[in-house]
């Protein structure tokens, strides 16, 4: 056992009392203390308290009545043999065996002080343990060293028996976590430890297993952490499925091979299957508990269940009279009947008043702790009182009505009444973020890139319960894998063909042009993706429809390979189904898995898995965070549709009845049932009570008669109406929600489009169910979930097509068009050379100087000499045929009668500017080559030698 010495008592957020005994150290002799840190951990381990040196005997006794599980006083006390000796605890100042020794009152244990970093404290400490075997107390170590105790010295003491006292400053929550796993037994070859998960009441909800990981993380975070065998990790519980666990305490069993965690547990409970424990449905007052709540929640406006709760004169006069009756039963049969009614009633009080059975309890323990006894009387009045009259003053109470433990019921808000902040919590998904989910999905991930169909093999087996023989079934497919009932064959073929025609008339296959500026002109133009793959889900339901929603596109958009990925059958065979729409849409292979396998297999390719360049497809979280892994993953080079997750739904409607409530809940109930993660809302505007009603009750009707009715009761129970005074309110909200899918039974539907900003598909009317889009109408169903319709859209053609453009400039386009002015002058203000470098070389061979290139050759060679001029003027005229300059305006150069200064000036500034040297001194020049660009050492910038042209003075 540990116990941490702390000066002050724990907050409320603190851990610590959930994993050890406390010992406040700081003497007290005032209660209140005591009973401030047991309302603040009511589940916590015991408290142990230093009694003040001053404290006597009523203090004492008011520390332990408080609830203070020991108190502690100083050997030399003298209250000992006044008080309870097993609620005692006797503190040395030294560890001094002839001191233990002599010590002769009855205590429960001592704490004895030592230095547990020395050698040989264990020496000095066996003496002390004889001597407290002997006279039948506990010894308690108190660690008083400098350094921080290794593991293996809390092991050690643990092996011998003896409890320790941990000091505060060196004991956190990772070294505390550290020093219980140590003291664990695992006869298990991985070192895990099994673990038994209970709830406040000690009802065992299931088990699990403890590693050193997840119990430091459970501890550190105050929730049921555990470790998966399946998963090969940590296992947060609830973090997936919204059925947290709140952590209240830990301890382990006699023989220290077993932890039980004590959790507050959401719902709807522990078990996958969604009930409350592992074993069963809930039981006895946790069961009753439970279904009081539901009723407090959800019971219809008027029935006697509301009254109960809405009436507090009712409910007393009910508990009175079970008392009553309770009082005048006597057999046994009457006494448990009657105890249940008074049972029933005291819970409906606490339920309405938000108390739990866990503070009920609480206050029981507290009792049970408490030394000083209540005296054996009661109230005035109470005794003598005439039960009959009490029972007969209940005969016209009449009897509550039972109701499923469940109901399949919406909450109700009022956006009206709702605060900022309220309104925002609506707005949120259920889903919590992907991080612990991913931490899953990376080893995945990891194991197929490196293993390829092995790993896929592995985990179709782990995952799947199916064990392959080949991980892909390439096309041709055989008639035999595709052999489906008739009917179901004419409809995925009349489905095809309005999906077909939908997405064929989204193809873009002309060639946008625009001119920009004269000689520029750019182009847009679709290529189709090569490589896509098509990821449909399995699980829970067959979904050949998602096989055309991916497919279909794909096909009409020229994908040369289509990869299809879906989980096996139980036989290790694709869905008939799927393998007929893949036969249509000319897919080229399926792979026979799921989940983030699946999406690693399509993306590195295996030995059998062809490598995809863009997969699509929705999916749980778990394909969901595999595809926004691996689009980031530059080893796996994809991109990816959208992060598509669990259904969801947003349904607008009117009050006025004009909304038939089936047609209403019939669209809620098809996007329920797809899972328990799904939510649907219902905005609900100026509803009547009356109107309000009626959907619940086709809630719970059309809910229980549906097969998948387990799935919908969770999901549902995440679910809400909220209730807006008007259709722009509706609007608003369902903008802001941005939901998968907008259903609109209002009048006029169509008329409010041109105001719905955010939604992934609409559905326009009450002739107009989600469900003709999930299937057939020719509009795709995989749509953008968790509000990321606000910035993605549904997939469509353009999904597999990616966009190439182009651009063409023309020699007049750069020059006189006035593009490479532009471009130079951005160029220089990013500061990069090379970029504009790349404009001066063609600029400069269309505006060649001849002006320049002139006056340099004539003013410092030819000068006057009208035979060189000549010369010079037939060496431009042939350079003009190279450069296409226009003949004239060379001869106009050629021609000029006399050559000034000022043009040598500017020549020598820019030489004096960029450091170019122009070299014709060379003898080369004198030959003149006519192709002149070797005039200068790099291209000039031509744009300069303007600049200064027009600087110096004529």
């Amino acid at each position: 056992m540990f116990v941490v010495g702390c000066d002050s008592p724990p907050s409320a957020e603190s851990p610590l009392p959930a994993v050890a005994r406390v010992l406040l150290r700081t003497p007290l002799s005032v209660a209140s203390v005591v009973s401030s840190f047991i309302a603040l951990h009511p589940r916590a381990h015991d408290l142990w308290v230093s009694a003040a040196s001053n404290a006597g005997e009523s203090d004492v006794i008011a520390l332990l009545d408080a609830g203070a599980a020991r108190v502690v006083l100083d050997a030399s006390s003298e209250l000992f043999p006044s008080l309870p000796y097993d609620r005692i605890v006797a503190r040395f100042s030294t560890a001094d065996d002839l001191a233990v020794d002599a010590f002769k009152p009855a205590v429960n244990a001592i704490i004895v002080p030592a230095d547990l970093s020395s050698a040989d404290f264990l020496s000095s400490i066996a003496a002390i343990k004889e001597i407290c075997k002997r006279k039948n107390m506990g010894l308690i170590v108190e660690d008083v060293s400098n350094g921080i105790l290794s593991s293996d010295v809390v092991a050690s003491l643990d092996k011998m028996g003896l409890d320790i006292i941990l000091q505060e400053r060196k004991t956190n929550l990772s070294t505390l976590s550290e020093y219980l796993f140590v003291c664990l037994v695992s006869d298990r070859a991985d070192g895990l430890v099994a673990t038994a998960i209970v709830d406040e009441q000690r009802v065992c909800l299931g088990v699990a297993y403890s590693s050193a990981m997840s119990l430091a993380h459970a501890i550190e975070n105050k929730v049921g952490a555990y470790y998966s065998r399946s998963r090969n990790g940590l296992w947060i519980k609830g973090l997936t499925s919204g059925a947290v666990q709140a952590l209240e305490r830990i301890d382990r069993d006699c023989d220290s091979d077993c932890l039980q965690f004590t959790v507050r547990q959401a719902a709807p409970g522990f078990c996958h299957l969604n009930t409350r424990t592992c074993f069963g449905p809930d039981s006895g007052l946790t069961a009753l508990q439970s279904t009081l709540q539901l009723r407090k929640e959800n019971a219809p406006k008027g029935s006697y269940t509301a009254k109960l709760f809405d009436d507090s004169k009712l409910l007393h006069a009910k508990i009175r009279e079970e008392a009553d009756e309770l009082c005048a039963a006597t057999t046994r049969d009457d006494i448990a009947w009657e105890t249940a009614d008074l049972f029933y009633f005291s819970l409906a009080k606490c339920v309405a008043n938000g108390v739990g059975l866990n503070e009920i309890e609480a206050h029981l323990e507290k009792r049970a702790k408490k030394v000083t006894r209540r005296p054996g009387n009661a109230k005035p009045g109470y005794i003598e009182k005439d039960s009959s009259s009490q029972a007969a003053a209940a005969a016209s109470v009449p009897p509550v009505q039972g109701s499923p433990v469940l109901d399949i019921k919406m909450k109700v808000y009022d956006s009206t009444a709702l605060s900022s902040s309220e309104r925002s919590s609506l707005l949120l998904r259920p889903i919590l973020n992907l991080s612990e989910i991913s931490a899953r999905v990376a080893p995945i991930i990891e194991s197929v890139r490196t293993t390829g169909d092995a790993a896929l093999i592995a985990l179709t087996s782990k995952f799947d319960g199916v064990q392959l023989s080949s991980t892909v079934v390439r096309a041709p497919f055989s008639s035999e894998s595709m052999r489906l009932d008739p009917r179901v064959k004419a409809a995925i073929d009349s489905a095809f063909e309005n999906i077909k025609m939908f997405h064929a008339a989204q193809v873009n296959a002309g060639t946008l042009t625009v001119e920009t500026m004269p000689g520029v002109v750019c182009s847009r133009f679709s290529r189709p993706i090569e490589r896509v793959g098509l990821y449909v889900p399995g699980g829970t339901a067959i979904l050949p429809s998602t096989t055309l929603m991916l497919g279909v596109p794909a096909m009409v958009a020229g994908c040369k390979e289509i990869v299809i990925a879906s989980p096996p059958r139980r036989d290790g065979t694709p869905v008939p189904e799927v393998v007929y729409v893949a036969s249509k849409i000319g897919a080229s292979a399926i792979v026979l898995a799921g989940g983030a396998q699946a999406i690693a297999a399509m993306a590195f390719g295996t030995e059998s898995v062809p490598k995809v360049d863009k997969i699509v497809g929705p999916g749980n979280q778990y394909v969901t965070a595999a595809k926004m892994q691996l689009q980031n993953d530059t080893k796996a080079m994809i991109s990816i549709d959208m992060p598509a997750g669990p259904s969801e739904l947003l349904v607008g409607v009117i009050a006025d009845n004009d909304a038939n409530p089936a047609y209403v809940v019939s669209d809620l109930l098809s996007q329920a049932e797809h899972g328990t993660d799904s939510q649907v809302i219902l905005v609900a505007i100026a509803p009547t009570p009356t109107f309000v009603a009626a959907i619940q009750r086709e809630l719970q009707a059309q809910g229980e008669a549906l097969p998948r009715r387990d799935i919908v009761r969770v999901s549902i129970s995440k679910s809400y109406i909220i209730t807006v005074p008007d259709i722009s309110s509706a609007l608003e909200f369902s903008n802001l929600y941005a939901p998968e899918h907008l259903i609109l039974h209002i009048e006029e539907p169509a008329t409010v489009l041109p105001r719905i900003q955010n939604a992934g598909s609409v559905f326009v009317g009450p002739w107009s169910p989600e469900s003709c889009g999930d299937y057939a109408s020719g509009t795709n169903h995989t749509l953008p979930t968790y509000g990321y319709a606000r910035m993605y859209s549904g997939v469509n053609t353009d999904t597999f097509v990616k966009w190439i453009t182009s651009q063409e400039v023309s020699r007049d386009g750069l020059d006189a068009g006035g593009l490479g002015d532009v471009v130079l002058t951005l160029a220089e203000v990013e500061g990069l050379e090379a970029h504009r470098n790349a404009l001066v070389c063609g600029l400069n061979e269309i505006n060649f100087p001849f002006k320049m290139v002139y006056t340099i050759v004539v003013h410092l060679y030819a000068k006057d000499d009208p035979e060189c001029i000549a010369k010079l003027h037939n060496k431009l005229v042939e350079a003009s045929a190279v450069y296409s300059k226009d003949k004239e305006t060379i001869s106009w150069f050629v021609m000029q009668d006399h050559i000034d200064k000022r043009a040598f000036t500017i020549v020598e500034r820019y030489e004096q500017e960029s450091s170019q040297q122009y070299h014709l001194g060379n003898p080369y020049w004198q030959t003149f080559d006519p192709y002149v660009i070797p005039l200068l050492d790099r291209p000039m910038d031509l744009r300069r030698f303007n600049e200064l042209e027009g600087e110096v003075p004529v």
